[in-house]
């Protein structure tokens, strides 16, 4: 072989051994840009922060039918999502944390094992072998195990892989104490009734369970256990002073607590009547809930006469009849609601509370009141509560914004003073001594939301029938909220920036805008209609005084002339309503034209000057 054809045959072998090198270094390395707004695909601060102080080796086993054929294709790209984001779970992990992939074909080592930790089989073909898809977290002889992903829930995943991590990785769980005079457990079961449908408890509370040791607080209790270090409560509807006071000196002691209180509570209207919630405004016995004596000394003010309504924030609800009322008094709150510089609450985008009160801050020096959300500043105001129930027709006459925001949760921290300097009095023996180990002060932080319902099954998740089951899919930012706060208040708050992430939805905050303030037109020209049907009323009821006899009985020609007036001044106002409509409906469609040009022409315009601006000036060059 010549000299030239021998270097040539090296040199191509060399060449092939760098490109395959080239190959096998490249495909290790985590080459991708994530450009989304709320950088979606990149591990999260909090994350982090937990995979780079993790105590013990922890071992992520991820069962994936691959070779399985019945998989569906959804499931399969699903599958490259998860993989991919646990292998930067890995690299998070420094050394700690180590991928394992499974792959549990029929009566293999691998299929006994996924059945062994709890991973859960699924049917996808009725005449074929079952699937898995799964992920075990093992450290030590600690183990948790996710039975199966969803697509549905690629949302949450973040938050799921990582509360996986710490559970296995930090064992010890706290102790959540929650008291309520809801029904938000699950009751015990009743073999009489197995039949029925049994009450499931609310979802947040169900979840509550799986990162903490909960434990449930009769609404008479008077007293708090020591171990309870932070405590939930919601509706505290009619408390007893000897109730009042044991909350009273769990705070005092350094317990941290998260209270729900509410003007209007459609769980408590409710709770006998399992039909419609959004039906069943009017005429409940709900009664307000609040904290009354506590508030009092803390140095807040909780209305629970008054619901916060809002133009800005108001819902679309079903009136019935095929009808839907624009509701202010049922808010759906945006990210321009949140305070932006908490991180309790600055990644929300949607929460709904529905009829919710305002909190007021007449804190002193000591206290630090921060509110959590508010209503807007322009479109808000306070309506009775008992006109909110009835709908948008029972409380337009009260909707007069005066320009104020109202708060809507808070935190309360620093230093807390008794309600009960003396102890709870014994109205029979006048008894004023407190007893001992009686706190008359104390530091602690309390988070108070002036609504109850936003837990409620019915306003934050519905379920979802998928090939795993019905999964409880999360309508708003609810849940977040809540677990937000108890995670806040219980010690890990690395898991609230990865709560808070993974919003791929976005509201049309012009459109809200636009809405609210054909709202309020419409509400002016509405007030205006009802005045000239009142002048007009008292107008024919003079008239009417004026005759007498027989004449009553006939309408004058006086009378027919009011009629007709009132009859033209009535259509005229229709016609301007039906103006402020067809003006709001223009405008929204005016701002979608403007989108579709933008995204439709702007866009590919702009590219071709910069191709064309690139292109001349490397030709001068």
């Amino acid at each position: 072989m010549s000299t030239k054809r021998l270097t040539g045959v090296t040199g191509l072998l060399v060449l092939l051994v760098i490109l395959g090198a080239a190959t096998m270094i490249i495909s290790n390395l985590r080459l991708r840009v994530d450009l989304t707004a709320d950088r979606l695909y990149t591990l999260s601060q909090g994350s982090r922060k937990i995979l780079g102080e993790l105590p013990v080796n922890v071992t992520m086993k991820l069962y994936y039918s691959a070779s399985a054929a019945d998989m569906p294709m959804g499931v399969k790209t699903y599958a490259t999502k998860v993989q991919d984001l646990l292998k930067e779970y890995e690299l998070a992990g420094r050394g700690r944390l180590t991928l394992e992939l499974y792959d549990p074909k029929p009566d293999s080592d691998a299929e006994e094992w996924a059945q062994r930790y709890g991973v859960e089989p699924q049917q996808v073909n009725p005449f074929g072998m079952p699937v898995y898809f799964g992920l075990v977290a093992v450290a030590g002889e600690q183990t948790e195990v996710l039975a199966g992903f969803n697509p549905r829930n690629e949302p949450s995943l973040e938050y799921d892989l990582t509360r996986l991590v710490t559970r296995v990785a930090w064992p010890e769980k706290p102790v959540i104490g929650v008291l309520s005079t809801l029904e938000v457990f699950a009751p015990p079961a009743n073999p009489m009734m197995m039949q029925q449908p049994q009450h499931r408890g609310w979802a947040a509370f169900r979840e509550l369970r799986k990162d903490y040791v909960v434990r449930e607080i009769p609404a008479d209790a008077t007293s708090i256990d020591d171990d309870v270090k932070t405590l939930v409560v919601v509706h505290p509807k009619n408390l007893s002073d000897e109730t009042l006071y044991a909350l009273d000196q769990f705070v005092l002691r350094g317990g941290r607590m998260m209270v729900c209180v509410d003007p209007f509570s459609v769980a408590d209207m409710s709770a006998n009547q399992p039909q419609n919630p959004m039906m069943q405004m009017g005429g409940g016995q709900a009664g307000p809930s609040t904290l009354g004596k506590l508030f009092e000394a803390w140095g807040i003010a909780f209305e629970s006469g008054k619901v916060v309504a809002d133009m800005a924030a108001s819902t679309k609800l079903n009136a019935g009849d095929g009808r839907v009322d624009d509701n202010p008094a049922f808010l759906s709150l945006g990210k321009v609601n949140m305070a932006s510089e908490e991180l309790l609450t600055s990644q929300l985008t949607q929460v709904m509370l529905p009829f919710a009160g305002a909190i007021v801050d007449n804190t002193e020096q000591g206290m630090t009141f921060s509110a959590l959300i508010k209503s807007s500043r322009d479109h808000s105001c306070d309506v009775d509560q008992m006109n909110a129930q009835f709908g948008m027709s029972a409380m337009r006459s009260q909707l007069n914004p005066d320009g104020n925001a109202r708060v809507l949760a808070a935190r309360l921290q620093g230093t807390f003073k008794t309600a009960f300097p003396h102890g709870v009095t014994d109205e029979t023996t006048a008894a004023t001594n407190a007893p001992a180990g009686h706190l008359s002060s104390g530091n602690s932080i309390v988070l108070v939301f002036g609504d109850t319902d936003f837990v409620d099954d019915r306003f934050c998740v519905q379920a979802i029938p998928t090939l795993f089951g019905n999964v409880m899919q999360p309508i708003n930012d609810n849940l977040v909220l809540f677990g937000n706060a108890v995670e806040q208040l219980a010690g890990r708050e690395e898991l609230i920036s990865v709560r808070s992430r993974g919003q791929f939805s976005r509201p049309f905050t012009r459109v809200d805008k636009l809405e609210a303030q054909a709202m309020q037109k419409w509400q002016a020209e509405e007030g205006r209609l009802e005045a000239a049907l009142q002048e007009t009323r008292q107008r024919l009821a003079e008239l009417q005084q004026q005759k007498s006899g027989n004449e009553r009985m006939i309408i004058s020609r006086e009378q027919q002339a009011e009629i007709e007036q009132f009859r033209k001044a009535q259509a005229d106002t229709s016609k301007q309503l039906k103006e402020v409509r067809k003006s709001l409906n223009r405008d929204i469609e005016r701002l979608g034209l403007q989108l579709k040009v933008a995204n439709i022409v702007v866009m590919p315009l702009l590219v071709i000057a910069f191709g064309l601006f690139r292109g001349l000036k490397r030709r001068k060059n």
